[in-house]
This record gives structure tokens, C-alpha cells and sequence, in this order.
């Protein structure tokens, strides 16, 4: 099949090139930057910084789509869906802070909370590069790959001994983000269910339309319009989804619900869902 250039002029799809109709790759080469609010934290701006011009980590994300699109056909666990992970995360971190709840960084470590968005925001950015070597077991191999790369990022911002506790929380965020496993920081529990709320209709924006008409990830998350993570009234966060049609469901109830189950901060979250109306979201195809 011959390769095309998608042909788009904003923002965010101007990031993807189309090599064939069943393959895409975020190109490494593009000066991107995650587009994500650092407030003011100066650690925070600094490492982010490093990681926007991070070459290596920008061909990991590529490499973990290749094998995660391309190869097994799942969704987008690239440079788009850290970019969401990450702004999810720090928005919850955020607001669990708001409401009197300590990182766990800051209770047994005795860091700032600065220090615990530079953990949840790593997290975020190296929770699946494990993914470049295979999906199976990605979490593990993910570990190794972000050593190294966690030392050229935080070289000269920590003592070695706050280096060495920024970088096991890193480790453990990514160590405990699949739903199989138990996280034992409130960071990783922010993590791991940051990570499920990458369901919207975006999450099927690598994949191809033939493709996503037979995949029940794909429709589900076709179904879903948007997330929305606010100030509580009876719990610290409140998560909106709004939904055009009950397909969405799947989305809440297979992926949501078990990384929210177990995370560690469950007990602080609220999750409501709206569904605004029926749609059709599958036309006619075959098996």
C-alpha cells in the first residue's frame, strides 16, 4: 500500500503521519511538547522541560504505538495518551491536596509536594514504554527502560538520596498501573486511574475506520464524549462522563472500574455518568 501524508491543519492531528491504512507512527523527529500545565512548580517546569527534548523517550512512545497499534491492534498508548494521563494525574493530585490529602512522598519521605507532582507527572510520561518490547508484561519491562532514562532527566535537580526516593516512586507508579497489580502510594493509584480515564472518543484516534467498526474498545470508546475531573461535594473528585450512547458503558465498567477498584484512593473519588442519547455508532460490516 503506498504511503500518504494525512493531510490535516490543526494542532493535534498535524502530530500523526499516515503510513498505510492500518499503521501510524508519531514521528520522532517533530519538536512536540506535552501540553500540560505546570503551574508553579519550578521542578516540575524543569524536568518537563528535559523530557520535551528527550529524543530517546520520544522514540519509546513511538515504538510502544508500533507494537500496541500497528502489531496488536490496541489503542493509542503514545505521546497523545501520556500527554492525557498526565494532565489527568495532576489534576487529581491537585485536588486530593486541596482536600487534606498527603502524597505518600511527602508522608514517608519527608519531600515536597512539588516533589509529588515530578513523581506522578514521570509516571505518567514512563508507564508504557514497556510497551516498545511487548505488551505482555510491559509494566516490568518498562522498569528497566526508565532507569537510565530517569537519571538523565533528574541529573543535578536531587541530592542522590532524594534521587534515589523520587526515582523508587517513579518506578513503583509504573511497576503497579495495570489493573492486575496493587499500588501501595496514593501517586500510583493517581496513576493507574488516570490511566483509565483516557476513554474518550480520542482514544480511537490511531485507529483506522474499518478497524474500529469491529473492536468493542473502539466502539465503546466512540460512545464516550467526554471526561470531566471536578471539585467533590460528597467525595474530593468527582469524574463526569458524558456518553451519546449506552455502548460506553464498557469503557466504565471493564476498564474504569477495576483500576478504580483497589488503587488506594477509591474512597476519595465519585464517578458519575451521563448518557445524552442514543446514536449509531456502527454501521454495517463483516467478520
Amino acid at each position: 500500500m503506498k504511503s500518504e501524508i494525512e493531510s490535516n491543519s490543526s494542532k493535534a492531528m498535524g502530530k500523526w503521519e499516515l503510513i498505510d491504512e492500518y499503521s501510524y507512527i508519531e514521528p520522532p523527529y517533530l519538536a512536540a511538547r506535552l501540553e500540560i500545565e505546570v503551574d508553579d512548580n519550578p521542578t516540575l517546569r524543569r524536568v518537563k522541560d528535559r523530557v520535551d527534548k528527550n529524543t530517546e523517550l520520544m522514540a519509546l512512545w513511538t515504538c510502544s504505538n508500533v507494537i500496541a497499534v500497528n502489531r496488536l491492534g490496541y489503542s493509542d498508548h503514545g505521546m497523545k495518551h501520556v500527554e492525557i494521563v498526565a494532565g489527568h494525574a495532576l489534576r487529581i493530585q491537585k485536588l486530593l491536596h486541596e482536600a487534606g490529602i498527603k502524597p505518600s512522598c511527602m508522608c514517608d519521605y519527608g519531600l515536597s509536594y512539588d516533589d509529588a507532582e515530578v513523581i506522578t507527572f514521570l509516571g505518567a510520561c514512563l508507564h508504557d514504554i514497556g510497551h516498545s518490547i511487548h505488551r505482555d508484561n510491559h509494566s516490568q519491562y518498562g522498569i528497566w527502560l526508565a532507569m537510565p532514562i530517569l537519571n538523565k532527566l533528574l541529573e543535578g535537580i536531587y541530592s542522590q538520596e532524594t534521587l534515589t526516593y523520587v526515582t523508587s516512586e517513579v518506578l513503583h507508579c509504573i511497576a503497579v498501573h495495570h489493573k492486575d497489580s496493587r499500588p501501595l502510594t496514593i501517586e500510583a493509584g493517581i496513576l493507574r486511574l488516570s490511566d483509565a480515564l483516557d476513554m474518550a472518543h480520542g482514544r480511537t484516534r490511531l485507529w483506522d475506520e474499518s478497524s474500529s467498526y469491529s473492536n468493542i474498545h473502539a466502539i465503546s470508546a466512540r460512545a464516550i464524549d467526554s471526561v470531566e475531573i471536578i471539585k467533590g461535594t460528597s467525595k474530593p473528585i468527582t469524574i463526569k462522563i458524558s456518553m451519546s450512547g449506552s455502548a460506553g458503558v464498557f469503557q466504565i465498567d471493564e476498564l474504569l472500574r477495576p483500576k478504580l477498584k483497589g488503587s488506594g484512593i477509591q474512597e476519595y473519588v465519585q464517578v458519575d455518568v451521563h448518557v445524552s442519547s442514543e446514536s449509531s455508532l456502527v454501521n454495517d460490516f463483516t467478520l
